[in-house]
């Protein structure tokens, strides 16, 4: 679908407000799906169906490509914009049938300082406010299911007080002689055989109702999808009727709650009924792992997310489909869209463009040896977002703030800098070869690049043996990312020769080092007393063969956000490790990690505004 161009580029919203959108069961109609496989949600967006996958199971998979890129700066690389760019490219103006699947931000950055993540210029997904606010409401399904198990847990605590109140929750669980599925799942655990309730003597209910939570060892956390940093860490429990079930506990955004990336990971209702079951809240009094099936509340989250299973089908500005769903944050979860949108987009298209979160070594590694692993889907290539400005403050650059303008280090040609700054772009070449697929640079292009720093990453870029790409879909839209797209078409076409980085019966550590050494750059690891302990319990309960989802900050191949380009000479400190049993992976804690951002001086949403007069958003960038 052509679309006008207008130079200068206005803002994202104006182009997004401007454009003119296909009907959502048009933009369906042409990737071969169904009216009556559809939910519509207004005429410009709809949910997909599951079983449209067992329709088109004998089709062919379509190419895979991977969108990540260098390690994040504050001057932005525009990965998400070369994701939509490059789908353009390819449907609109190269006449490929491609589908873009990306994931569904939060509320929480769209309000803080980084805005929306639609894209932006004439690469984006639209409705862009849609995209950026409440979408279909997934995240607030999230947010309901995660706090309904954080409810579940403490009211569990407060009514297991005496024996006298386990006789009265056993008989209110199970009434009339009927035995919930969780409590039968208990007994049969326990070896209790008895197939009438009334048979149980008091010491066998005790033994079944009774779960002994360790307030102390409960990780499970309530969520908001708003930034708010005053509730890192609460008190509950301080009235009158919770008297004595006081603890200290605090909040994270509904984008690190576990059920999020349960809902990335997940490949149907019947496995999510089953993931959310396993999901671990933390032990009893014993040391042994308390589940939200042992707390009876696993059917009632499954309930909550029955819809947000199903994937967001949305459109590029210049008419192209795309798959919004998930939105696991890459650098405490795994960072990526969700596998069902995979499974539904490769077998209706012939390339499917995904992206993920932040550098190679966040969501690109996870989304290989996490997402990749559980799905069964292998990539045919990566593509590298990296941009002149980004890789010469990698090089040492002046520190860029908002609002101030750039240093003439940015603006002017300086080639030593950004020679000794493309080590990053390297680093993460040799990463995304590390897992044997072929990689194309896309270099994000702006004004003030210059031929000779454009030909300097080309040329070191061809020497490791891949390809280097200059595109302007920022300001030309599909059109300016056409030679990217060939070049995408081309690495598609090599065989493919995909390997995970370790296999899941190594040891927790033996993991962690490899991620660490590889992929990171470390000379070792170093693990607190507490991470050691963790190590220890997850190994004894049972979790030691699942994948690592490392959690550390994306601004640095290190733990720390200061360091910059290709450090050397390092060792990653491990803090603590937790365990998302549901989503089917370990997660250690590099550094000092945050799960609950927080808003700055001046936050986005002073912009934010609605016209009252065309009822239209402003301020959305």
């Amino acid at each position: 679908m052509a679309i006008k161009i207008n130079h200068p580029v206005p803002s994202d919203i104006e182009i997004a407000q401007a454009a003119k959108l296909k009907p959502i069961l048009q933009v369906a109609e042409e990737i071969g799906l169904k009216e009556k496989e559809l939910e519509l949600f207004g005429p410009y967006k709809a949910k997909v169906h599951l079983d449209v996958r067992d329709r088109l199971k004998k089709r062919k998979n379509g190419k895979y490509i991977d969108v990540t890129a260098i390690t994040p700066t504050p001057l932005g690389e525009g990965k998400t914009t070369t994701t939509c760019g490059l789908s353009q490219a390819l449907g609109f103006k190269l006449k490929q049938n491609v589908i873009t699947v990306i994931r569904q931000p939060s509320m929480g950055p769209t309000f803080g300082i980084k805005g929306g993540a639609a894209g932006g210029g004439y690469s984006q997904i639209v409705p862009m406010e849609d995209f950026n606010l409440h979408l279909t409401g997934d995240i607030h399904a999230v947010t309901a299911a995660n706090n309904l198990l954080a409810a579940a847990i403490d009211a569990r605590i407060l009514h297991e007080r005496a024996i006298a109140d386990i006789n009265k929750l056993a008989n209110a669980i199970c009434p009339n002689g009927y035995i919930a599925p969780s409590v039968r799942d208990r007994m049969n655990r326990l070896g209790i055989k008895k197939e009438n309730f009334a048979d149980l003597t008091e010491d066998e209910k005790c033994a079944i109702f009774r779960l002994d939570i360790d307030p102390k060892s409960i990780t499970w956390q309530r969520v908001v999808d708003i930034n708010d940093r005053h509730l890192r860490k609460i008190n509950i429990g301080l009235g009158d009727d919770e008297k004595g079930n006081d603890r200290v506990t605090g909040y994270d955004i509904s984008v690190a709650s576990e059920v999020m990336a349960i809902l990335a990971l997940t490949s149907g209702i019947e496995d999510i009924r089953a993931r959310l079951s396993r999901v671990v809240i933390g032990t009893n009094i014993r040391g042994e792992a308390v589940t939200a099936e042992d707390l009876g509340v696993a059917g009632a989250m499954t309930v909550l997310m029955k819809d947000a299973i199903m994937p967001n089908l949305m459109q590029t500005l210049e008419g192209t489909p795309a798959f919004v769903h998930a939105g696991p944050f890459a650098n405490i979860a795994h960072g990526n869209s969700s596998i069902v949108a995979d499974q539904i987009a490769i077998k209706l298209a012939d390339y499917v463009v995904t992206e993920s979160g932040f550098g190679a070594d966040i969501g690109m590694e996870k989304f290989m040896d996490i997402k990749c692993r559980y799905s069964g889907l292998t990539p045919n290539a990566v593509v590298l977002v990296a941009t002149v400005r980004a890789l010469k403050m990698h090089g040492g650059g002046p520190k860029v703030v908002a609002g101030r303008p750039l240093d003439k280090a940015y603006t002017e040609e300086n080639l030593p800098l950004l020679e000794k700054g493309i080590g990053n772009l390297l680093k993460h070449i040799e990463n995304a070869k590390m897992f044997g697929v072929p990689v194309v640079v896309a270099i994000n292009s702006f004004k003030y690049d210059t031929k000779e720093e454009v030909k300097l990453i080309k040329r070191l870029v061809e020497e490791v043996g891949s390809t280097a790409v200059p595109c302007t879909h920022w300001m030309n839209g599909g059109k300016g990312a056409i030679e990217l797209a060939e070049a995408v078409m081309d690495a598609a076409k090599q065989k493919s020769q995909f390997e995970f980085l370790y296999p899941l019966e190594w040891s927790i550590k033996q993991k962690i080092e490899t991620i660490a050494s590889r992929v990171y750059g470390a000379d070792g690891v170093d693990y607190s007393p507490e991470a050691e302990a963790k190590i220890e319990l997850y190994t004894r309960l049972g979790f030691a063969e699942l994948p690592i989802n490392m959690a550390k900050t994306h601004l640095s191949l290190t733990h720390d956000a200061a360091l910059k380009g290709r450090p050397t000479g390092w060792r990653l400190p491990i803090r603590d490790i937790r365990a998302s049993v549901g989503a089917g992976f370990l997660y250690p804690l590099c550094g000092s990690m945050r799960t609950m951002p927080g808003l700055p001086s001046r936050p986005v949403f002073y912009d934010v505004d609605l016209d009252l007069k065309s009822g239209k958003v402003v301020g959305l960038f």
